[in-house]
């Protein structure tokens, strides 16, 4: 055991034990978001295998292992990909036309099996040669070019997401994917980081072993972050998310109407009447899990209608509509004096937030203070003027 041996190990037995948690969930509740994220991070363990038992002193994979395909670089970037895919829509399913995209790692795992089964000698030979002509920077390049063009995708895919979960769903924070947007620039900070190393290298030549130790330290960390955020990660059982859906139903709507056209139709004003009558009446906002599918169900509508309705009859996403509602119901309870009795946070939970994040970041886009400010302002000289109920409790004191 030392300084260089032990991160190392920790994170690759770290990496097979959560590939394997998340094989056995994927594979017991049927989530084919578990199965991808156990396979990224057996690559994740895989990229520092050989370094972590070189630093043993174990060069099994050195010697009697040379030249094995034991690397998934091609592979990494599509599979980060369809998780996002898999993750943001329950119904996706892998087929056979998702399989061409491993087509690359497919040509180079059964290329370098091949050369392999061939014996040492010719291993060698063709290693000597890829040296000799910078073939290996070739290589590098074309994984460059694939974790450009799946990390494209998979932003885009995430930044289409995040407006979509913003529409359709009342708290967003539980299930967005920040962690997987900052894992994407943690991979390209750490390919980034192990380029620089490898131009040093080329320019001293003389770099000893330990120098690419870093590097993999580095993606230890990535193993830890991403195995702790995707453990945990909630993966909404309606979700139903399509890159296509987002812009027809959110921006445009399939029927392309405008606010003036929402506010003059008599059918679209009577729709948002039965919103406003199905929230303050019914209070639908005190269901923590809310979404847009649950108001249209009720309304006996579309989720595309109901989206346009409240984006332009009301000027706000979903998730700003719904707590409108639920900010509004707190500040009654702190007006009715609860809040001495009750803390803050139980009183945002019994109006249908269910995290404090999203309580604090709603209520500070409302009202432009945190709930303890807006208590201090109340409670300022001034402020009892503002506060009818106050000034009812005094007319009634003097009548």
């Amino acid at each position: 055991m030392s300084i260089f041996t032990t991160p190392l190990q920790f994170g690759y037995f770290t990496a097979w034990l959560y590939a394997f948690l998340f094989w056995y969930r994927g594979y017991r509740e049927e989530r084919q978001a578990d199965i991808l994220m156990g396979f990224i991070m057996f690559f994740l363990g895989m990229e520092i295998q050989d370094y972590t038992f070189g630093f043993a002193g174990i060069n099994v994979l050195w010697e009697e292992l040379n030249g094995f395909p034991r690397y998934f670089h091609l592979a990494f970037a599509p599979t980060i990909y369809f998780y996002i895919r898999s993750q943001t829509n329950r119904e996706f399913v892998f087929d056979r036309k998702s399989a061409w995209h491993y087509l690359p790692y497919a040509l180079y795992f059964v290329f370098n099996l091949l050369l392999f089964l061939l014996g040492k000698n010719v291993v060698n030979t063709v290693e000597k040669f890829r040296y000799e002509w910078h073939l290996n920077g070739v290589e590098y390049l074309l994984v460059w070019i694939s974790y450009g063009i799946y990390f494209f995708l998979t932003l885009k895919l995430y930044k289409g997401y995040s407006k979509w979960i913003e529409n359709y769903y009342s708290d967003p924070e539980a299930i967005n994917l920040k962690w997987l947007r900052n894992f994407i620039y943690l991979i390209i900070a750490g390919e980034v980081f192990r380029l620089i190393w490898y131009f040093i290298d080329l320019i001293m030549d003389d770099l000893p072993f330990e120098q690419d130790w870093w590097w993999h330290l580095f993606t230890v960390g990535i193993i830890i972050y991403v195995a702790i955020q995707a453990y945990y990660q909630h993966q909404h059982p309606r979700h139903d998310y399509l890159p296509i859906m987002q812009d027809k139903t959110v921006t445009d709507t399939e029927d392309n109407k405008t606010k003036a056209e929402i506010q003059e139709n008599p059918e679209w004003q009577g729709l948002k009447n039965k919103i406003i009558d199905l929230f303050e009446n019914d209070q639908l906002y005190l269901d923590p899990n809310l979404s847009l599918s649950d108001v249209a169900r009720r309304l006996k509508t579309n989720t595309s209608i109901l989206s346009a309705a409240i984006n332009q009859g009301f000027d706000k996403n979903f998730n700003d509509f719904v707590n409108e509602y639920r900010v509004n119901a707190f500040t009654e309870k702190l007006n009715a004096g609860e809040h001495q009795t009750q803390t803050l946070l139980s009183l945002a939970f019994d109006c249908g937030f269910n995290s404090k994040a999203t309580f604090n970041r709603a209520f500070k886009k409302q009202t432009g203070m945190n709930p303890k400010e807006w208590l201090d302002k109340q409670s300022s000289p001034i402020a009892p003027c503002l506060n009818f109920k106050y000034l009812e409790n005094l007319i009634l004191l003097f009548m």
